[in-house]
């Protein structure tokens, strides 16, 4: 279960990227909450919860691990992408640059200045769920990250390509499932805010 973390003071407006220090806003401590109670919910409860180093996904995981009395596990794979010398800096400014239609028509060809590119970023995140997944087998694990990584697991899992990987909506605190099989993998939901219980594999 691909959790994006709940919203921070900065969500929208803002490329925090890993910069540290910046914590859920108090909507987002609510978010995290509700995401906590859905999956409290679950007939088959998480084994695991796991979460990105970053304050916003720890502060989002710790009350989805207290409600399932488990403690948050880190991993640097759920990391957000480092996005360089654009870390911090504001999308409204961003998206003036020339490179910002290259971020999301091309992702696959870009990389952020002094940072990452997205093709890694994608490899990284997915080799992490692959990780957590061979760790767990059998079972439901939680996995606390941010839009980009889980956009980009999601793209993978389904076998779409990189480039189309902005065409997902994952919103915060929204609940992305997978199935990670020696088969392969299959998507049961995106960004999903409804009750976790309806999920079948068919």
């Amino acid at each position: 279960m691909l959790v994006r973390h709940g919203k921070t003071p900065t969500t929208g407006t803002t490329l925090p990227g890993r910069a540290p220090g910046l914590h859920l806003s108090e909507e987002g401590l609510a978010q995290a909450g509700v995401a906590a109670a859905r999956i409290a919910e679950l007939k088959r409860a998480p084994k695991a919860v796991y979460a990105s180093p970053l304050e916003r996904t720890r502060e989002t995981a710790a009350p989805i691990a207290k409600a399932l009395g488990l403690k948050v596990q880190r991993h640097r794979g759920l990391l957000e992408c480092d996005f360089g010398t654009w870390t911090g800096k504001r999308l409204d400014q961003l998206s003036k640059k020339p490179e910002w239609t290259t971020v999301q028509r091309w992702p696959s060809g870009f990389r952020f200045p002094e940072g990452e590119s997205f093709a890694e970023m994608a490899s990284r995140s997915f080799e992490a769920v692959l990780e957590i997944a061979a760790a767990h087998r059998g079972q439901t694990v939680v996995a606390v990250s941010h839009a980009d990584p889980i956009k980009a697991i999601l793209a993978n899992a389904l076998g779409t390509p990189l480039d189309l990987f902005q065409r997902y909506v994952v919103s915060p605190c929204s609940i992305s499932t997978i199935v990670v099989s020696s088969g392969g993998c299959h998507v049961l939901a995106v960004n999903q805010t409804a009750s976790l219980n309806d999920l079948a594999l068919s």
